[in-house]
């Protein structure tokens, strides 16, 4: 199950080195000038979750797998996008492809690195590309609608569905705002509405990338962006990707020596991965055993059969039941074995509903 998180923004905001530091790689080419970046690249990023290494010490697994969250760094946007500017039009694909947008605004003044409009305003780049996502949007929409209503009145059901739920995009689109804020009213007009891959209907993270002194606790920049977070109902977060990509080559020891310099508990990093695992409503299950501990990814709200489809289609084909312990549980009790003396390992048939951090073991023909 791919998840994908796309990292956008406008030129030289500090998108590539965070992303070079998401992946602890040099794949995107960090440099001082728009459209370094032309070929998205995409990193697979570990989700930190101290959990796992606590379920693989009680059961003296021999490997850990952790789950993995996908990054995309994306070209940075310029004005005139939505009408194919600059790289513009591969852009808007770009960002089409992925699930959630990660929005990466600079929350820094540094006279040596050039911003397209010569000033520090993260409020107005965070406008600037949300803008041409919105036009984009508004564009297919006002072509898309009329059709719709046109065979609505002539009886048909599925355009009558789309053209209501669209309709209402449209609405909002032309007020200035997100088709995220569509309210679908059933199911049916939910899926059309996702089929419809509206740019502005992907939920929004904004990395506020700070000066080294201010990744603890932010700056003024990063304060306004919390504030439009906040009203928006999207999650921001605050990062120093300088500091980030020193902490690279380090080990685990350096890592946290220098840290504990810097007035910091994790990286910035951890933060940003575990609030792209949120923003798609992901959540954990593990598997546990003396060979391996590995965590594993489904939406909040799958069934026992939809878990057990990640890990193989045909468990999922063949499905009889989860055998099914709590981690906390699992970590009280002291393994699987006391659990199930306890009375705490549940059998759970195909309607149970995985709850984040569960250990299961599926039994399937």
């Amino acid at each position: 199950m791919g998840f994908k998180c796309g990292i956008v923004g406008l030129p030289n905001v500090g998108k590539s080195t965070l992303f070079n530091a998401l992946t602890e790689t040099q794949a995107a080419q960090a440099a001082n000038y728009p459209f370094c970046t032309i070929e998205p690249n995409v990193g697979q990023v570990a989700v930190p979750d101290p959990r796992l290494q606590k379920l693989a010490g009680i059961a003296n697994s021999q490997k850990i797998i952790e789950t993995q969250l996908a990054f995309v760094d994306i070209a940075g946007l310029v004005r005139g996008a939505s009408k194919g500017e600059g790289l513009g039009n591969q852009f808007l694909g770009n960002i089409r492809e992925v699930d959630a947008v990660v929005h990466v605004l600079r929350c820094f003044e540094n006279d040596d690195i050039q911003h397209v409009d010569n000033r520090v305003d993260p409020i107005a780049d965070a406008e600037t590309v949300e803008t041409e996502l919105l036009l984009a949007d508004l564009e297919s929409l006002e072509k898309r609608v009329p059709a719709f209503q046109k065979k609505a009145a002539q009886g048909d059901k599925e355009a009558k569905a789309a053209a209501a739920v669209l309709g209402q995009a449209l609405d909002l689109l032309r007020d200035g705002k997100p088709a995220r804020l569509t309210q679908p009213g059933d199911d049916d007009q939910a899926r059309i509405f996702a089929q419809a891959q509206l740019l502005t209907s992907k939920p929004v993270l904004y990395v506020c990338n700070v000066e080294e002194g201010s990744a603890a606790e932010g700056n003024a920049f990063s304060a306004r962006v919390f504030e439009k977070a906040k009203a928006e109902g999207a999650q921001a977060v605050v990062v120093s990707a300088a500091i980030e990509s020193e902490l690279v080559g380090m080990d685990a020891d350096e890592r946290m020596l220098f840290l504990e310099e810097l007035g910091l508990h994790e990286t910035g990093l951890a933060r940003v991965v575990r609030a792209g695992y949120d923003l798609l409503h992901l959540i954990t299950f593990f598997t546990v055993g003396p060979k391996e501990a590995r965590a594993w990814t489904v939406e909040r709200g799958a069934t026992a059969p939809e878990a057990a489809g990640v890990i193989h289609s045909d468990f999922q084909k063949g499905f009889i039941r989860a055998e099914t312990v709590a981690y906390d549980d699992f970590v009280t009790l002291g393994g699987e074995a006391r659990a199930r003396e306890a009375g705490k390992l549940r059998a759970e048939g195909k309607a149970y509903v995985v709850q984040d951090g569960d250990v299961m073991h599926f039994l399937h023909s």
